[in-house]
């Protein structure tokens, strides 16, 4: 993977690109098709560990599950960066989709999405304005408390 323009807005923001993560499963981290990068459902894996496992609400406050959203469109990126060869080939984010385990007391899944919103935006700048969905779900794999998905459009 090539250095650029994006690993320098990551040096800035005093961010790293983790190793990409690899499948836990019958699925690749990401796929393309045509101009469009998918990213598979991504995890807040942290040096291959979860800081924090429940349902926001109830195990995880608000504002721990926003700062996992981020972890996890980083990873969504670093598998982005594998299959593309570098960042700077994307041009655009199109879309997020974040999915929260949710207390069913908890009513702020968009907030605690907008911490990869937020990242995302911080790092691309305008290209990084995208369409989102922020879904309160009952359980995520391994007692996530959160899981991100990206689309990326790229040359």
């Amino acid at each position: 993977m090539s250095v650029g323009r994006i690993d320098d807005r990551l040096a800035e923001l005093g961010l790293t690109l983790p190793k990409a993560p690899a499948a836990a499963g019958a699925y690749l981290p990401a796929v393309t098709s045509g101009s469009l990068l998918y990213t598979a459902g991504q995890v807040p894996f942290v040096d291959g560990a979860f800081p924090a496992h429940g349902k926001v609400g109830a195990e995880v406050d608000a504002e721990t599950a926003k700062s996992l959203a981020a972890v996890c469109a980083l990873n969504g990126l670093a598998a982005a960066a594998e299959l593309l060869g570098s960042l700077d080939r994307v041009t655009r984010v199109v879309k997020v989709v974040g999915f929260v385990a949710s207390d069913p007391s908890f009513t702020g899944q968009p907030g605690v999405i907008n911490g990869a919103s937020e990242l995302l935006g911080e790092i691309f700048g305008e290209a990084g304005q995208h369409a989102r969905s922020a879904v309160g779900v009952a359980v995520l794999p391994l007692d996530a408390p959160v899981e991100v998905e990206l689309v990326l459009e790229f040359v």
